[in-house]
């Protein structure tokens, strides 16, 4: 029976995007709404500008139609199936604002930092208080030891840094063709089989809904791209994944299951920080994937190689929470 409700939900999530994806592409073309590309960036981004973007809209309805349909044949949707929807379109919401203020006003930065900052916060806050309302565990353990610690009110600022932390590092990995999509889509999927391990069928559904909305947008967001998510898509996934891992209690284990997301976040701190004291650059460019195209390496082999290196991250990860 659960076997079959993971693959219904993964299909109907994948049909739902290919579906509605030609619909918006058209749209956000008639629209305006290309991407704008920076000059800084690599020369061979150039040709991308005016692509479609905003495209993480298909991915968010795709995403709470799967959610509710699938929930919903099965059993009556609870306060996790909520929360989940609440932090993956509260953080999709920024996403779109920051988008629309960069194509449609013109203005590339988007929002300020401050301004993203202050939103993201906001939604993190309320995500902890409506955990604490239903007396939500605040002890964070470490996996492969026994140690845990309870941070009681703390647990706040914790999920701050980690909701926000990772909405951030998940939007620095969305800079190639399918990078993200891909990326998303492995680490998604193996905290489906792991919250299909704790009984956690809600979770796994909402989990397996990601996988199959992102699969189903991939076939539009591979190279050569029709179409890029944006900070729409990829903020609200950051969000997502990190909101899966503290419910399921495993919020440390998403270092190792997002450890592509980890690894570009670091490149980017270690540039600016080498950069700032020695004036000295580590990586041609920073976030890391564009240092191996700057180094030589065509598109599609950096997206493939940073695939495989989030499926082994995604298998180590289950690894270590199941069989050790």
């Amino acid at each position: 029976m659960l076997e079959q409700v993971i693959f219904f939900t993964i299909l109907l999530g994948f049909l739902i995007s290919v579906i509605l994806s030609p619909i918006f592409i058209p749209f956000l073309r008639r629209l305006k709404f290309g991407q704008s590309i920076r000059e800084e960036g690599p020369k061979s981004h150039l040709k991308k500008s005016g692509t479609p973007t905003m495209g993480g809209l298909v991915i968010l309805l795709s995403i709470a139609a799967t959610t509710f349909i699938m929930i919903g044949k099965y059993a009556e949707p609870t306060i996790h199936t909520y929360l989940l929807i609440f932090v993956t379109f509260g953080f999709g919401l920024l996403g779109f604002l920051d988008d629309f203020i960069k194509v449609a006003l013109k203005r590339n930065l988007g929002l300020t930092s401050l301004q993203k900052l202050i939103g993201q916060i906001i939604v993190s806050v309320v995500f902890f208080l409506i955990l604490q309302h239903y007396e939500f565990s605040t002890v964070v353990s470490i996996p492969l030891t026994d140690f845990s610690i309870d941070l009681g009110w703390g647990y706040v600022l914790f999920i701050i840094f980690w909701l926000v932390g990772f909405s951030n590092a998940v939007n620095l990995t969305d800079g190639l063709d399918g990078l993200l999509s891909g990326t998303a889509a492995i680490a998604f999927g193996a905290f489906a089989v792991l919250a299909w391990s704790l009984s956690q069928l809600e979770i796994a559904v909402f989990s397996v809904a990601v996988v199959g909305a992102v699969l189903g947008f991939l076939v539009f967001n591979a190279h050569p791209a029709k179409v890029f998510m944006g900070d729409t898509g990829s903020l609200a996934l950051g969000g997502a994944i990190a909101a899966v891992a503290i419910l399921l209690k495993l919020e440390i284990l998403l270092i190792i299951i997002g450890g592509v997301f980890v690894i570009e976040t670091l490149s980017v701190i270690l540039q600016v920080l080498s950069f700032k004291t020695t004036g000295r650059r580590i990586f041609r460019m920073s976030p890391l994937h564009h240092h191996y195209e700057l180094v030589g390496w065509s598109e599609w082999r950096v997206v493939v190689t940073f695939w495989t290196v989030g499926l082994l991250f995604a298998v180590l990860g289950i690894y270590i929470e199941v069989w050790l």
